[in-house]
């Protein structure tokens, strides 16, 4: 008999890609979205939503699970986000110190998982994912902002890219390589929780000069710092340790830095009528 998975947010980058990749092995696959979460972005940085759809959603479910009583296993979307200002590299065993409202309730639902494997023995595991990109990712996420960007740019619909904390620095990866550590996790004997990261750092200017490096033009002639795109609590430096991961699952990441960002703009420069083939340099 075929294994049934129910995703949340099955429509999004992280869902679709885990959908399809256990449909790939076999599984049956219903997914869940809300037409609230597609359609007005806006609400995500309410702090009331976002402790409601963050934090007590994953308690509603981890209690439906207790109470139906049926065999479940059940993987939680955790995020580095979490860690905040503990100074990287963050492991499973770095303090966290959340700056925003998402990372707060994120992190009730981070430890509600543990609340529940441990005092009722569910198999509840969380994945500590650091930043996960895509030509699939949100665009309202940076990494798309500044892909998409550049498409606008060639196709003359665009002059200028407003962007906000350009030395923020992050450990990027490939969604379709972390799902596949999603997976692993729940298929081992005993739940857990895994970092998942390259361990590579970069910064938003990094990323935006590899970006406009591979098109052959100049990021500073056209990206403009905007103190509205400003967070009011940022996060300095992410950077994960991914070793328990490696170790533990047999997990690494595939995708590298300049795949990941070469991806991301064939398809964004490809959406707005822009021959990639054209203009992205050859490797």
């Amino acid at each position: 008999m075929a294994k049934t998975a129910l995703i949340t947010g099955i429509t999004g980058q992280d869902g679709s890609y885990l959908a399809e990749l256990l449909l790939g092995k076999g599984y049956e696959v219903h997914g869940v979205v809300r037409r609230s979460s597609t359609m007005n972005r806006g609400r995500i940085d309410q702090p009331e939503y976002t402790g409601d759809a963050d934090g007590l959603g994953t308690t509603r479910l981890l209690e439906a699970i207790r109470t139906m009583g049926l065999p479940t296993r059940f993987y939680q979307a955790s995020t580095s986000e979490m860690f905040g200002l503990s100074p990287a590299p963050q492991s499973e065993t770095t303090s966290f110190h959340p700056r925003s409202p998402y990372a707060v309730a994120k992190l009730y639902a981070h430890w509600m998982t543990v609340n529940y494997r441990e005092a009722h023995n569910l198999f509840a595991c969380s994945g500590i994912l650091f930043n996960h990109e895509s030509p699939r990712r949100g665009e309202n996420f940076v990494t798309r902002k500044v892909t998409r960007g550049i498409g606008q740019i060639l196709a003359g619909k665009a002059d200028k890219l407003r962007l906000g904390n350009m030395d923020a620095k992050r450990d990027w990866g490939h969604a379709r390589d972390y799902v596949e550590a999603m997976w692993l996790m729940l298929q081992q004997d005993q739940a857990d929780d895994y970092v998942i990261a390259t361990g590579e750092m970069r910064s938003v200017r990094d990323f935006v000069a590899a970006a406009f490096a591979m098109v052959s033009l100049d990021w500073q002639k056209y990206v403009i710092v905007d103190e509205a795109y400003m967070r009011p609590a940022d996060v300095h430096e992410l950077r994960g340790d991914a070793s328990k991961a490696t170790k533990l699952l047999g997990w690494k990441p595939k995708t590298t830095f300049d795949e990941l960002v070469r991806e991301m703009l064939e398809h964004d420069l490809d959406a707005e009528g822009v021959d990639p083939a054209q203009h992205l340099v050859r490797d």
